[in-house]
Parts: structure tokens; C-alpha cells; sequence
């Protein structure tokens, strides 16, 4: 039990080697992608499909700020500015990580599974017609599964356990994308490389400091 209660800490070999080793596995694995996508494919399946549509509810940006805020309150007014500092830090990566994805894949412009035209990455600019904002071209990476995944890496490396339970919740909005027909295999892989990565990143810039700003609010809310 002391190993999920301990922070995880991540060495620049073991970062360097773990994004290495992500863009590797998002290659190899791409040639799996409509395969994949078929066997997951819910949306002939009412049952499957309202689950599939909650899970993906989940994973949206408003969501994880509506209840990363509400906690971080909560522990304020508990007088745990640490802890409400973390669960901070935790939804400020998640947002982080989405809004990356969400820039990349307006960017890269490339086709969602059910798009009506031929896959592929289109960019932000096709046949004389802007293509940010359509949602057809849009896939690459999913902005939700990044949300997801950098909840539960910036998790993860303050708390095993919680970062594990919070695995559960990422695994559950990366297969719902799939499983929607919104995004391909490729596409939440490519978000999983992301958000872990961007949690890696922000620890050393965000946490301290974040700690330091709660640990403010708490003082001074104490004076009253």
C-alpha cells in the first residue's frame, strides 16, 4: 500500500524515453485504426451508446473545472490548502492538455471516422475553404481523452492511488471516443502521449507554486 501512497517521481531519462516510446506505439499501431474503430463501434448498440455518451461526458474541459474548482473550495474551507492546491494543480493540468489537443487537431485538420470524405489530414485550409471549426476535421489528437489522461498523470504523480482510480476514468473516456465513432485508435493514443507529457512538464512550473497561493489564501482567511 506504501507504494500507491507515495508521489511519482519521473527522471528526464524516463520522460525522454517514455515520449520516445509513446510516438513509436502511436506508428506501429496506426495501421490499426479501422480495425479497432469497427470492434468498438457502439452506436448500433442503444445500451452501449448511452454509456459510451456518459463516459465521454466525463471527459469534457467544463466538467473537470466545475469539479476541480468545487473540491479545491471544499478543501480550502476545511482548512487542507495543500490537498486543495493538488486537486487545483490536477484540473489545471487536465484543461491544459485538452486545450493543447484542441490546438493540435485544428491544426492538423485530420478526418473523423464517419467523415464524409476520404481519410486523411487535411489541415486548416482545403479546396479554397477554411477548415478550423468543422468538426469533421478535427480528430487528431481527441481533445477529450488529453483532458482525461492529464488528469490522471498529474494524479498519479502526487498520489499512486488516486492517480491509478483516475486511470480507470481515463480509460473510460478514451474508449468512449472510439467507441462513439468521434476519434480513431491513433488519435487517443496520440492524447495519451500528450497528456502525460504536459503533467510531466507543468509538476515542477505549477505545483510548488500553487501550494505556496493556497497555503496564502488559508493564512489569511484564518486572520478573519
Amino acid at each position: 500500500m506504501a507504494f500507491f501512497e507515495k508521489p511519482a517521481v519521473v527522471s528526464h531519462r524516463q520522460f525522454y524515453f517514455w515520449l520516445v516510446a509513446g510516438v513509436v506505439a502511436v506508428g506501429v499501431l496506426w495501421p490499426l485504426d479501422s480495425r479497432v474503430d469497427a470492434a468498438l463501434d457502439v452506436t448500433r448498440n442503444p445500451a452501449l451508446h448511452r454509456l459510451a455518451w456518459w463516459c465521454s461526458k466525463i471527459g469534457e474541459g467544463w466538467v473537470v473545472a466545475v469539479v476541480g474548482i468545487f473540491f479545491a473550495l471544499v478543501f480550502l474551507v476545511l482548512n487542507l490548502p495543500r490537498l486543495a492546491a493538488h486537486v487545483f494543480f490536477v484540473g489545471t493540468v487536465s484543461l491544459l492538455a485538452g486545450l493543447a489537443a484542441t490546438i493540435l487537431r485544428v491544426l492538423f485538420g485530420r478526418t473523423r471516422p464517419t467523415a464524409h470524405t476520404a481519410q486523411g489530414f487535411y489541415g486548416v485550409w482545403q479546396n479554397g475553404h477554411w477548415l478550423i471549426g468543422k468538426y469533421e476535421f478535427s480528430s487528431f489528437p481527441s481533445g477529450h481523452a488529453a483532458t482525461a489522461v492529464g488528469l490522471a498523470a498529474a494524479a498519479w504523480l502526487i498520489h499512486r492511488g488516486w492517480g491509478t482510480v483516475a486511470a480507470v476514468y481515463a480509460l473510460a473516456v478514451m474508449w468512449s471516443r472510439i467507441a462513439l465513432q468521434c476519434h480513431h485508435l491513433s488519435d487517443v493514443l496520440a492524447s495519451t502521449v500528450l497528456g502525460v507529457a504536459m503533467a510531466v512538464l507543468l509538476k515542477p512550473v505549477l505545483l510548488t507554486s500553487m501550494e505556496f497561493q493556497f497555503g496564502n489564501i488559508n493564512r489569511a482567511w484564518n486572520r478573519k
